[in-house]
């Protein structure tokens, strides 16, 4: 499975003048039952959004205020994650003639044509705020803050990257979270600049497109997409310039070659391009290689030997990514560690979709010819993996 979450807007989104249909309702549960993780993302204030809408329950996460709020739907936790503006904004706003103006946990909204007000307003009491729109909206909150940070927390609280989320919108403000998610979705009833961005642009608007994304996604977890997506890895480029492409799931790569022939080389480079894109990724390093790569935890040494328990311990964080050194581990025992580590990254996957590659150097140290437990443990459907092998490729 690709996508472990789905992140959804509520106005325009799942909703239709507020409120959600049943035929929507089931489809949200329909994502709960296939095992997947529900992130409600909104600008609307959270006791608002309760007035209007009674099904908390569904959502394993909701993001509110824009990205100012994260809700925990099965303890009712509220965590701000910004302080909110000082309370005379919203007087000042007030004073100056801005109407239906709403103060939230630390949104502070009105509505259009006050927008000149609220900037005006930010600037002479210089304050560190920042205006978005939603549509006839104007939303006031501190910089920084939009529905991407919101979901990025709420994702970290869930052990989830955003390279195994589908996100679906209609608005402005719409566009930082949908363009953090691997695959945005658009409703049939989005503004035209959000559909220009997305990836998929759903035929049906509001809650009826939203289901449609919904069924394609437990149908086919959106295969069909395929090259379609915005994320891919740019692995090099050819004789005549173009770029070479891979996608970033459902590959597997086997770099083969003599002793020298720049093997790790070409295998560092992809796995710097991963993690530049915020892919996590894990190497099991039997030679010591990647001692010093950046960008990740190196596990083991001359003097130690790495344990499974804390390369999981490790990986259990989204954006962590581990190098496991293998050198304190003498070479008959090289196997019995992989074949151990191999089934607890296996499960993590399964459950969560990371580590998204995999590498391991000079295979041969993990992966004997003579081993008979390799082709027992390996699954059948294993992607994300990149190993390099000395000798010639057959």
């Amino acid at each position: 499975m690709r996508y472990h979450a789905v992140a959804t807007d509520y106005d325009g989104t799942i909703a239709f003048d507020g409120r959600v249909n049943d035929g929507t309702l089931r489809a949200l549960e329909a994502v709960r039952k296939s095992g997947r993780k529900l992130v409600l993302v909104t600008g609307r204030e959270l006791d608002d959004l309760a007035g209007v809408f009674s099904h908390f329950e569904l959502f394993d996460r909701i993001v509110a205020e824009n990205g100012a709020l994260l809700y925990r739907p099965e303890t009712k936790e509220e965590r701000l994650l910004v302080d909110p503006p000082p309370p005379e904004f919203a007087r000042e706003l007030i004073k100056r003639g801005a109407e239906r103006v709403s103060v939230g946990r630390v949104i502070v909204a009105t509505w259009v044509p006050h927008e000149t007000t609220a900037v005006e307003t930010i600037r002479e009491l210089g304050l560190e705020l920042q205006v978005i729109f939603n549509k006839g909206a104007v939303m006031v909150l501190p910089s920084g803050i939009n529905k991407a940070t919101g979901l990025t927390a709420a994702l970290l609280e869930l052990g989830l990257s955003p390279h195994n989320v589908i996100g679906i919108g209609d608005a402005e403000n719409d566009h930082a979270f949908l363009n953090l998610c691997e695959c945005s979705v658009a409703t049939g009833n989005a503004l035209d600049t959000l559909k220009e961005r997305v990836d998929w642009l759903v035929n049906e608007g509001h809650g009826e497109g939203a289901s449609e994304m919904v069924g394609a996604l437990l149908k086919t977890d959106l295969a069909e997409l395929g090259d379609r997506l915005r994320h891919m890895i740019t692995a090099g480029h050819r004789v005549d310039g173009r770029e070479v492409k891979i996608r970033p799931y459902g590959t597997n790569i086997l770099i083969a070659g003599a002793s020298g022939g720049g093997k790790s080389t070409l295998a560092t480079g992809l796995i710097e391009r991963i993690g530049e894109l915020g892919y996590q990724f894990l190497i099991i390093d039997p030679e010591g290689d990647y001692s010093e790569f950046e960008g990740a935890v190196v596990l083991g040494d001359h003097q130690r030997a790495p344990s499974v328990q804390e390369v999981m311990d490790v990986l259990k964080e989204p954006n962590e990514n581990v190098v496991v050194n293998l050198i304190g581990i003498a070479l008959n025992e090289r196997p019995k560690f992989f074949e151990t580590l191999l089934p607890r990254i296996q499960e993590l996957r399964a459950r969560t979709g990371r580590p998204h590659w995999t590498l391991v150097d000079e295979a041969h140290h993990v992966l004997p010819s003579s081993w008979e437990a390799a082709g027992l443990t390996m699954a059948q459907e294993m992607y994300g993996m990149q190993t390099s092998h000395a000798g010639s490729a057959m």
